[in-house]
């Protein structure tokens, strides 16, 4: 990264200048292009020098980026499927208690928890998509969370907004 020129500085000057901010917003300075800098290669866009995000490590984001790709497009296919239509919160979450259990027994890599379609804006009854919201927060909480490597969303072949991929840790014999 390099510095802007003096050029460069009156052109962000002249940009600055020529903006009008969104209601409610402040003008920025006409030095803040001094603290923009330059990436040197070829076709470079002015970027802002901001420190890099602290690395996730929330439970969930263990996936390499292969397995990422592969569930994104659809290519895997679940070993065991849990279905949770017709059923309420404690039925739901007893389900899916024991359904994981077996899957992590029998050794299963990727199960598909189809948990219905979130509610539409348009039409929002009461109590529709209690499920859904509070599968995250019972994975997190739950006896198995150490044994989850992931939670992605489903690819629309698998039900798309309506299920999700519970990608589980494969089991190290010693």
């Amino acid at each position: 990264m390099r510095r802007l020129t003096a050029e460069e500085k009156a052109l962000w000057r002249k940009v600055v200048e020529s903006v009008r901010p969104l209601e409610g917003r402040a003008t920025p300075p006409a030095e803040a292009g001094a603290s923009l800098a330059l990436d040197a290669r070829p076709n470079s866009r002015p970027v802002k020098a901001v420190p890099k995000p602290a690395a996730r490590t929330a439970p969930g984001t263990t996936l390499d980026a292969s397995w990422d790709k592969r569930l994104a497009r659809g290519l895997v296919p679940p070993d065991r499927i849990v279905d949770l239509h017709g059923h309420n919160l404690a039925t739901a979450w007893a389900l899916i208690d024991g359904q994981l259990e077996a899957a992590i027994a029998g050794g299963d890599r990727l199960v598909l928890l189809v948990t219905g379609k979130p509610p539409s804006e348009d039409h929002r009854p009461a109590r529709r998509g209690a499920i859904r919201a509070a599968v995250g927060d019972w994975l997190a909480a739950s006896r198995h969370a150490g044994d989850i490597a992931a939670v992605r969303g489903a690819h629309p072949r698998h039900g798309g907004t309506g299920a999700l991929y519970i990608v589980l840790r494969r089991r190290r014999f010693s």
